[in-house]
């Protein structure tokens, strides 16, 4: 059967995630028409070799291996390309820290195909079922800082109507060929973080809307992709990427002129690079405080890529 529809995992070290991710993905209720494609992002522990010997040899799955660790863009982009070249038309970029329902894949696809839009479904936490991690998303009107729709909020049906949005999470979204051609791939400059930002900008630039599916639901075991926010490299994407996507992107929005608004998000970024500066230094965590600095110098210095 012709494979409809990619699932692209992006793993780096992920070994205690992976299985349980492939299998929710293999027990979907449109199994037949998915292909898995697993990025390895030249992982260091033996997580790949885990892949080799668990799903070498499956048909549906197929695995990338890159030579390096080139970040969450370029690995979604490795695996994007090699699902065009194979004929799929349907890209499901998907965290390998998650579990899916049997029928969040195609609820997923329903919702593509009818709206033509990037479609990202109801995500809750792993380890708290009835909490939601994100059910859609926004961005503050001034300074477009993101908002997830429902964050850490008990979900009691308040977010079970589909509908449009703003912001795509990369935790989980689906593209289609059409979106990419139009919009391009993801901005490969950011390595971690923001990416998922940029794009959503991007593809509103582009016409293209974001429709949130909340019957399609996913279960996310937070910061296990990334391993949390309290590491100096996370400072350091979150500080530099942060600057990089609202410069590429300082001219979104109508009811105030872009150089007004990026001129606000200055002052804002820099009075919270501060403030965390100064815990920081209180903290004694001597290493987030020089991330963050690098990510500033490295934003002048138009420095991209791995930290």
């Amino acid at each position: 059967m012709k494979k409809e529809i990619s699932v692209i995992l992006i793993n780096y070290n992920g070994k205690k995630y992976n299985d349980a991710c492939i299998s929710s993905i293999l027990g979907s209720t449109i199994a037949k028409r998915i292909q898995i494609v697993v990025v390895d992002n030249a992982s260091t522990d033996d997580s790949l070799s885990a892949l080799r010997g668990r799903w070498g040899g499956h048909e549906q799955i197929h695995l990338i291996e890159l030579n390096d660790n080139y970040g969450f863009s370029k690995a979604n982009n490795e695996g994007i390309r090699w699902s065009m070249e194979q004929g799929i038309d349907y890209y499901l970029l998907l965290n390998n820290d998650t579990e899916i329902e049997p029928d969040t894949i195609e609820q997923m696809m329903r919702c593509g195909q009818k709206t033509k839009n990037i479609v990202v479904p109801k995500v809750l936490y792993a380890d708290r079922k009835n909490v939601i991690w994100c059910a859609g998303g926004t961005f503050t009107p001034v300074l477009w800082k993101t908002i997830q729709s429902g964050l850490d909020q008990t979900d009691s049906g308040q977010f079970d109507v589909s509908g449009e949005c703003l912001f795509a999470n990369g935790c989980a979204l689906l593209l289609s060929r059409e979106i990419v051609e139009r919009t391009g791939f993801l901005d490969e400059r950011f390595f971690l973080y923001y990416e998922d930002v940029e794009y959503s900008m991007r593809a509103a630039q582009n016409s293209i809307g974001i429709y949130y599916c909340a019957e399609a639901v996913v279960y996310h075991k937070v910061n296990g992709s990334t391993g949390g926010n309290e590491r100096p490299a996370n400072a350091y994407y979150i500080t530099r990427n942060w600057l990089l996507c609202n410069s590429l992107c300082m001219w979104h929005g109508e009811a105030i002129s872009g150089k007004l608004r990026f001129l606000l998000f200055i002052a804002y970024f820099a009075c919270n690079r501060l403030a965390w500066l100064l815990i920081w230094f209180i903290q004694g965590k001597r290493g987030m405080c020089t991330a963050l600095l690098q990510g500033v110098r490295d934003f002048n210095r138009k420095k991209w890529g791995q930290y």
